[in-house]
């Protein structure tokens, strides 16, 4: 049997693209509408995709208004309780939501997570982030946000926290003798007791184990930091290189990683982000990806570039070269990525701001069937092992995907054509954890 492709939506915001609310038939309120959102994941479960996936952001960006007034991102829903309503709408579709180590504490999140697993019979996933905005911080009493290795310390003693609270309760520690008149076994309950660096926590969480044992885990990141938190607590990665060759060395790399700390290469599993393009002719797709790069305004396209290098480029000239520019606490992997794409491609601000605004990673442009002859290429030369899809507007960017791009992947015998299991570590091929306090 041909190895099997994953496939996770990427889907707040509903498209990265900040022209996508103004293409012709989108939905300019996709971001904050329970009733397009739970059309959307149906559309997806019908699919049969693996996950649902909700990134975060813990603040409005601080733009001038010039280009805070052209984002569709500004308001959108927080994600546990959007994922708790679309968990009442759907059966087997992963539930995958961000939540901040650097803004946020372990038994919050643990309780949070645990509690949309049990909810959703299994299907919740985690994933941990050290927040790379650094407007998030006045929103949590800070001035300035703590630096880029002190956010990856702190969340590594963070998931320890975190699992170790999930762990609290044996699988049979709920007996509910009603005869007997015992609800629990007491000797089947741990409290944590954690003392460390960042946090002290006794525990126990007040929640049995989830569902699936531990929600799965997810994180992104290309920092060595990032690359090694990945390989020693992550179960799936939102990998963001742009290339084939990228994209391998990353996957080798990684996998790599884990085999030396001694986990199993193969539980962990690398699912790049993509944007896709669909039309019944390749000049048909470019053409769409033309028009909507096309609604980019300059005024959000430079501050994009702005924020995902760390630093204010607006007061350079628009049509000269990016100077070289200090490093800052943003996110490593944007910032490396738009600074190689200018130094390769010769790009102006201008033009690199236009990528910014639009989306100057990985895509594939195309129809049907070539999108899926890119996808099995990757697959097969061991680049990923599925991916996170993300749709230039909504509701015909997913429907084009679900509805002609999915079946030609079935066709091929690389895409499941029904669930085979219940929860999202079954989706994903992943074993449940051992309890560490209860083997």
């Amino acid at each position: 049997m041909a190895k099997q492709l994953h496939l996770g939506a990427f889907m707040r915001p509903v498209s990265i693209h900040t022209g996508a609310w103004r293409y012709p038939g989108a939905l300019p309120d996709a971001n904050f509408s329970l009733k397009a959102i739970q059309r959307f994941i149906r559309s997806l479960e019908a699919a049969k995709f693996d996950y649902f996936f909700m990134a975060d952001h813990l603040g409005v960006l601080n733009l001038p208004r010039q280009a805070l007034m052209r984002s569709h991102t500004v308001t959108s829903f927080e994600p546990f309780t959007l994922l708790s309503a679309l968990a009442g709408v759907t059966e087997r579709i992963g539930l995958v939501a961000t939540a901040s180590t650097t803004y946020d504490e372990p038994f919050h999140v643990a309780r949070r997570f645990a509690s949309l697993d049990h909810i959703s019979g299994g299907r919740a996933g985690w994933n941990v982030v050290t927040t790379s905005n650094p407007d998030s911080s006045r929103n949590f009493g800070l001035e300035t946000q703590p630096d880029h290795a002190a956010r990856y310390h702190r969340a590594r003693e963070f998931h320890d926290v975190v699992t170790g609270l999930w762990d609290s309760f044996a699988d049979d520690a709920f007996v509910m003798d009603a005869e007997k008149g015992i609800y629990f076994d007491p000797a089947r309950m741990r409290a944590l007791n954690h003392k460390g660096e960042h946090f002290s926590v006794t525990g126990p969480l007040n929640i049995a184990r989830p569902v699936q044992g531990w929600p799965v885990i997810f994180q992104a990141g290309a920092s060595d930091p990032g690359r090694q938190l990945a390989a020693e607590t992550a179960e799936a990665v939102f990998a963001a290189e742009s290339t084939l060759e990228g994209s391998k060395a990353y996957y080798d790399d990684v996998k790599g990683r884990a085999a030396t700390v001694g986990r199993n290469p193969d539980h962990i599993k690398i699912m790049p982000a993509v944007f896709l393009v669909v039309g019944d002719t390749v000049e048909e797709a470019q053409a769409k990806r033309a028009k909507l790069d096309s609604l980019v305004h300059y005024d959000s396209g430079i501050h994009s570039l702005s924020g995902m290098l760390g630093h204010d480029v607006s007061s350079f000239d628009p049509d000269g070269p990016l100077p070289d520019i200090p490093e800052s606490n943003a996110s490593k992997s944007s910032r490396r990525f738009m600074i190689e794409l200018a130094r390769a491609e010769n790009l102006t601000i201008r033009q690199l701001a236009a990528k910014a605004g639009s989306y100057g990673g990985l895509a594939f442009v195309g129809t049907a069937k070539t999108i899926a002859d890119e996808m099995q290429h990757w697959l097969e030369q061991g680049a990923c092992d599925g991916f996170t899809t993300m749709f230039p507007y909504l509701p015909e960017g997913l429907e084009d995907f679900t509805g002609k791009v999915v079946p030609e992947l079935q066709a091929r015998g690389l895409f499941r054509t029904e669930y085979e299991g219940e929860t999202l570590r079954d989706h994903l091929g992943l074993p449940r954890p051992e309890n560490r306090f209860f083997a």
